[in-house]
């Protein structure tokens, strides 16, 4: 596939089209927007570990599949970003949630966090837990929470976060600072 998201006006003619129904514009979309969803999801697998079943491309295609089908219209490149990160997590959480019943007793799964995550000093932490702790940040900041949805399972950098959400890299930073401090508290707490 070429390119990534270069082209955002034409990425952002063919989501107006497929919110309007024009199915041939899935087809279309699919080459200019690979690049760049393949580029999350192998972000986030980099922090998985190396026998992971799921693989990015698998990743790739069922988030693409969930953001098409979909009947809210998607505006933008940065919209498509966002909705793409969270149709990864959900998989994702879908994938533990079943893997982890599946083994009832058996090893819990685990990522590895990265220097910029840095919530527990590179120890390997239950995904499922921070999901859990993810959806409390939630409940009492919505922003923070999608800025960690972003970065985290989306993989996008503190200047594509900015875009994505329309703020400043300085809110982004001093956002992520807050949430990471909340997401130690909770998950590290919680292990203890």
């Amino acid at each position: 596939m070429n390119g990534g998201m270069d082209n955002t006006g034409e990425v952002t003619r063919l989501l107006g089209e497929i919110g309007r129904g024009q199915q041939e514009a899935v087809n279309a979309l699919l080459p200019l927007v690979y690049d760049e969803l393949h580029r999350l999801a192998r972000a986030y697998f980099r922090r998985e570990r190396s026998e992971h079943t799921l693989q990015p491309t698998a990743l790739v295609h069922e988030a693409y599949l969930r953001l098409v089908d979909q009947r809210a219209p998607i505006e933008s490149r940065g919209h498509f970003l966002a909705l793409a990160a969270t149709q990864m997590r959900r998989i994702l959480m879908d994938y533990a949630r079943k893997h982890s019943a599946a083994r009832r007793g058996g090893e819990d799964r685990k990522v590895m966090l990265d220097d910029t995550m840095a919530i527990s000093d590179r120890q390997p932490l239950d995904i499922i837990a921070i999901d859990a702790a993810l959806t409390r940040l939630a409940t009492l900041d919505a922003e923070q929470a999608r800025l960690v949805e972003l970065r985290f399972f989306g993989g996008l950098s503190v200047e594509e976060t900015a875009e994505v959400m329309g703020i400043s890299t300085a809110t982004v930073k001093r956002s992520w600072n807050s949430a990471r401090a909340f997401l130690h508290r909770e998950i590290i707490g919680g292990m203890s």
